[in-house]
């Protein structure tokens, strides 16, 4: 008789492809066979009998920015809070550390705090700004998901944005090392340009920042770092991509052959600017909600196949930077504090618009692990895979409370919203790390190094 660690019974299991119930066994973290009412015995059994099983998400784009600034957001609440959304795994951007991450040496101190503080698996990208052009290599063999480069101004001087020269020099750099360019595509000219001229007559409202970051300011970026791209031969990856011009400018390059993914976020699909008149900075990014109209594009954008994955963007700062009584809407922190929820937000809107769940599980969790060389372990429900799991409730609701939001700070966009679902439970490499609005005790994540294709971890 078969002996496993944990069978998951009778679960709405989401597929690739399908859903269909199934009964999961899982040994030493991997699943080992899916089926009807499965025989054999396990250590543990659990029941999700009316529950769906969607693979757990991995999410590329969080902000927890430790060392230096942990009191944002550190690795021990920002991996908990992930946990509690049903994400797995998380890929942990290079610029709001203290070093930021663009050298080994910073790497590996990041790499060491995520190993000893992560209650979920993880993977960390390195940094391209100016000047360390001669620091990639190393970054690249130490196992960084990629690289990430900001064609604006960043808002820490710890990390400068790109100019053309580090863009092309560093883009031609990571081809020839095999990896992939994560952009935030806003033209720093225009964005600050019309900053100044806003400045100058003393204008702050929510009207005035979203003018100073129009779609034109995005799109012009894209198709920038597109024909950077072409000259190069450098993957790219547009980060929270926000109005449906840029993403008319990524379908052509796709068309033409071009190694281009792109994502957006929940927070541009089920919130627009009205969300920043009424709410303020908590709802202030960059790009800005942008108005309905846009939204709706978006939404069709992604109900069409044009967007690859979805992320969070999850980033936090201690609520004095949002204040509004100490910042004007300008002066504040931007940035959407929102990791929790990512998963959710894609089940509603597949609730919403007739969406199959298959879509968000490959959204959420195997478009990233195909792209960024996870998939040979993570981001589908199938033999010899990680046992990643969120264990979901459409029948239940989530009411984004103080008390069940596991970030640091509790100020967010999402704060009194109701999701038409709940995560029950989430599994990282078959451990239960999350159930019932609480975090096992003793879980611990792995930092995944990708080197080479292959996926690496400290043993």
């Amino acid at each position: 008789m078969e002996i496993y660690d944990l069978i998951i019974r009778d679960g709405y299991v989401v597929f690739p492809d399908e859903v269909k119930k199934a009964d999961l066994a899982i040994r030493d973290g991997v699943i080992v066979k899916i089926g009807d009412r499965l025989d054999g015995k396990a250590k543990e059994e659990y029941e999700a009998s009316g529950l769906h099983i969607f693979p757990g998400m991995i999410d590329v784009h969080v902000h927890f920015s430790e060392p230096g600034r942990a009191h944002w957001e550190g690795f021990e609440t920002g991996s908990q809070m992930m946990a509690a959304g049903g994400c797995t795994t998380y890929f942990d951007m290079p610029l709001n550390g203290i070093p930021s991450t663009i050298d080994r040496k910073a790497l590996l101190e990041k790499g060491e705090i995520g190993e000893r503080k992560s209650v979920i698996d993880f993977g960390l990208w390195g940094g391209l700004v100016p000047g360390n052009i001669d620091d990639l290599e190393a970054l690249a063999k130490s196992g960084v998901i990629g690289f990430k480069a900001f064609l604006s101004a960043t808002g820490n001087d710890e990390f400068e944005r790109a100019d053309d020269f580090t863009l092309l020099h560093g883009m031609k750099r990571i081809a020839d090392l095999g990896k992939v360019l994560a952009l935030h595509a806003e033209s720093d000219p225009i964005t600050q340009w019309l900053k100044q001229e806003k400045e100058k007559d003393g204008l702050f409202s929510a009207d005035d920042y979203a003018a100073t970051r129009p779609v034109q300011a995005e799109a012009e970026a894209v198709e920038r770092a597109i024909t950077y791209a072409e000259l190069t031969g450098c993957p790219l990856h547009f980060v929270h991509i926000s109005s449906g011009l840029a993403i008319e400018k990524i379908e052509s390059a796709k068309r033409r052959g071009l190694d281009v993914t792109v994502e957006t976020c929940p927070h541009y699909l089920l919130f627009n600017h009205g969300d920043l008149f009424d709410k303020g900075a908590v709802a202030k990014c960059a790009p800005p909600l942008r108005e309905r109209e846009e939204q709706e594009r978006l939404i069709a954008c992604l109900m069409e196949g044009k967007f690859d994955m979805i992320s969070s963007d999850h980033s936090p700062c201690p609520y004095e930077l949002k204040d509004p009584a100490a910042n004007n809407l300008f002066e504040a922190w931007g940035g959407i504090s929102g990791g929790q929820f990512s998963l959710m937000s894609m089940i509603e809107l597949a609730v919403l618009h007739g969406i199959p769940l298959h879509k968000v599980a490959e959204w959420t969790a195997s478009a990233p692990a195909e792209r960024f060389g996870l998939s040979s372990r993570k981001g589908q429900i199938k033999n010899g895979m990680d046992a990643d799991l969120a264990i979901v409730s459409l029948n239940g609701v989530h009411e984004v409370l103080d008390s069940n939001f596991f970030a640091k700070h509790k100020q967010s966009i999402y704060m009194g919203h109701t999701f038409p679902c709940q995560i029950n439970a989430t599994f990282n490499r078959g451990k239960m790390v999350y159930q019932a609005d609480a975090i096992s005790e003793g879980v611990q994540g792995e930092w995944l190094k990708v080197i080479d294709s292959c996926i690496a971890v400290n043993n």
